[in-house]
């Protein structure tokens, strides 16, 4: 089979290999180079012989284009399944069922033992007649199994922060309907409390859970309405003050005037409330929480609302600032699911803002939001 700056014989007009760099090569009527595909693709003809190896393909397989093009299909993409048994021998593209279209994807190693994600697709003259082509889709399962670790450590998480307020609920309940008249009132009153702490933890973990799904899916409602953001930033300091907190450990700065904010309430709280119980926890000294105007360097003109919560702790080390909003997160004090920033994170994209996290002028976290302002299109 000729390797060289003309079209090898049989090869489809569809396809541009690596052989044809003079002319201009296209998929179909689009103009599109297999090079410019995400995942690699290999076409081998009726004969058995490969005629595409794209880049992608080079990429994953470690497979030079030059030693694939005109090699037969099972020498230039050696697979086998999971079982150690060679792939193209066991499903025999050209010499296999007649109505046989094709592979789904599925599992196979390289060798050397890497794994990938393999399909193909039997081309025919007719519905049952000879195998004229083979295409074959190759794709990195490195995406895939990192998603599958996510998922894993979420279940795991999930379970942990899950065991132990179920426990601490099923054992002062069994508890007080066994010996409920050896109990005084006040010891009642303090395994109740206990519960419902548990209760409303529990409660925490499963909204945390709807919201990463919703999040994760692009299922994420808002119900805007005009928000004062700096009335909901006042609340959240009022409740840390009647919780016990000092009133100098907080200091509220608010530029006016500040433009019309459209916002999900709920949802501006949740953040108000993640960021600002970090600063409490995890920091130390006063939490300062600025509010001011703001124009976005994406949108000409756009104008939006900028909350700052800083605080004067130990800060978060460089290294970590890239990881800050992943999910499982933690900074040096361990506690939490370490899903709340990675919510905050989804929740203010949502509403098409953006958050950053840096050092605060004091030394310790910072965290700048931003939210854009403006009536919503429907209300004008």
């Amino acid at each position: 089979m000729s390797v060289g700056t003309s079209r090898a014989p049989g090869v489809p007009d569809f396809v541009r290999t690596r052989a044809d760099r003079d002319g201009p090569g296209d998929l179909g009527d689009l103009g599109l180079d297999p090079d410019e595909l995400p995942d690699g693709l290999v076409v081998a003809d009726e004969t058995g012989h490969v005629i595409c190896f794209n880049a992608a393909a080079v990429r994953i397989t470690a497979v030079r284009a030059a030693d694939a093009l005109g090699a037969p299909l099972e020498r230039a993409l050696p697979l086998e399944d999971l079982e150690g048994r060679r792939w193209w021998q066991l499903t025999d593209p050209y010499g296999g069922l007649a109505t046989r279209v094709g592979q789904p994807e599925r599992n196979l190693l390289l060798p050397g033992g890497r794994e990938v994600l393999v399909s193909a697709r039997y081309v025919r003259t007719a519905r049952t007649g000879p195998v004229r082509r083979v295409v074959v889709s190759i794709r990195d399962t490195e995406a895939r199994r990192r998603t599958e670790r996510s998922h894993a450590e979420l279940i795991a998480t999930v379970a942990h922060e899950l065991r132990s307020p179920l426990t601490s609920v099923k054992g002062f309940t069994a508890t007080l309907l066994a010996k409920w008249e050896r109990f005084t009132d006040d010891q009642k009153k303090l395994m109740l409390e206990t519960v419902d702490a548990d209760a409303n933890r529990v409660t925490r973990l499963i909204a945390e859970l709807l919201d990463i799904s919703r999040i994760d899916s692009g299922r994420l409602e808002l119900r805007r309405q005009p928000v004062d953001i700096g009335a909901a930033v006042g609340r959240h300091i009022q409740a840390y003050v009647a919780a016990g907190q000092g009133a100098d450990r907080f200091l509220l700065r608010i530029q006016q005037p500040l433009p019309d904010l459209w916002a999900d309430p709920d949802k501006v709280d949740q953040v108000l409330s993640n960021l600002i119980e970090n600063a409490v926890r995890h920091g130390e000294g006063t939490v300062t929480i600025d509010v001011a105007p703001s124009s976005s360097p994406r949108e000409r003109g756009g104008a939006e609302t900028a909350v700052t919560v800083s605080d004067e702790g130990p800060g978060i080390p460089e290294e970590s600032m890239g990881r800050v909003f992943t999910r499982f997160w933690r900074g040096s004090k361990r506690g939490g699911t370490g899903l709340g920033l990675y919510i905050v994170k989804g929740i203010v994209e949502a509403h098409g803002g953006s958050i950053t996290v840096g050092r605060a002028p004091g030394g310790g976290a910072q965290f700048r939001f931003t939210l854009p302002v403006g009536t919503p299109a429907y209300l004008l």
